[in-house]
């Protein structure tokens, strides 16, 4: 494996808002293609309690879009509570004007994304234990990242939502999604425009790890 060609392909997908091109369609097998990819992914005691629910009619879409910019709404009454833990000069409270913006602007263009990618898992994740749990989430999580990774390679962004899950009962009902079913994310999915998609800044891996005990360092 070429780890240059991995490395930059892991480190340089991004959740894509402001350069999705809402003009050109997707073509369903190239969405498909990328799903396939997908379920090569690890999965709890190889249960496969996944499902893929693409929405691509315009009327969904809007109906949606008008839950998530509902939902947009009560995220942000919430930074303040969100972030409020972090110093002011923290990296994470710097990038969040610009974060905001560009999720803003997703909010009111949601609709407008060709293809809506929603993947779900089996059960309710909030009525079962913490093992349950992370197993579930560990089941239909590495799945969803494959997505955004299949789907960067064939040109297409994806940014990584989660706001709609506010009126995930609704949405369920739009979409005949079973009671006993859990949405992890949902995927507006566009071709992107432009290419020079760098890594992101981040804090540093001495800051966010720790090695045989909590702060230990290496």
């Amino acid at each position: 494996m070429n780890t240059d060609s991995a490395d930059r392909l892991l480190t340089t997908t991004r959740s894509v808002r402001k350069r999705l091109d809402f003009e050109r369609a997707v073509e369903p097998e190239l969405v498909e293609d990328c799903i396939r990819v997908a379920m090569q992914a690890p999965t709890g005691s190889n249960r496969q309690g996944w499902h893929v629910v693409v929405v691509t009619d315009q009327a969904k879409r809007e109906a949606i879009a008008g839950y998530y910019r509902k939902g947009f709404e009560i995220y942000a009454g919430m930074q303040d509570d969100l972030f409020e833990p972090f110093a002011a000069d923290d990296l994470r409270t710097e990038q969040m004007p610009r974060v905001i913006d560009s999720a803003s602007y997703l909010a009111a263009n949601m609709e407008r994304a060709p293809v809506f990618v929603i993947f779900c898992i089996e059960g309710r994740v909030e009525e079962a234990g913490v093992i349950a749990q992370a197993s579930s989430y560990g089941s239909i999580l590495p799945a969803a990242w494959s997505f955004m990774l299949a789907a960067r390679a064939r040109g297409l962004g994806t940014a990584w939502t989660t706001i709609h899950l506010f009126f995930e009962k609704e949405i369920s009902e739009l979409l005949a999604i079973p009671a006993g079913v859990t949405q992890a994310v949902l995927f507006p999915v566009a071709y992107f425009t432009g290419d020079d998609f760098k890594p992101a800044k981040r804090l540093p891996v001495e800051q966010t790890s720790s090695w045989e005990t909590w702060g230990g360092a290496r």
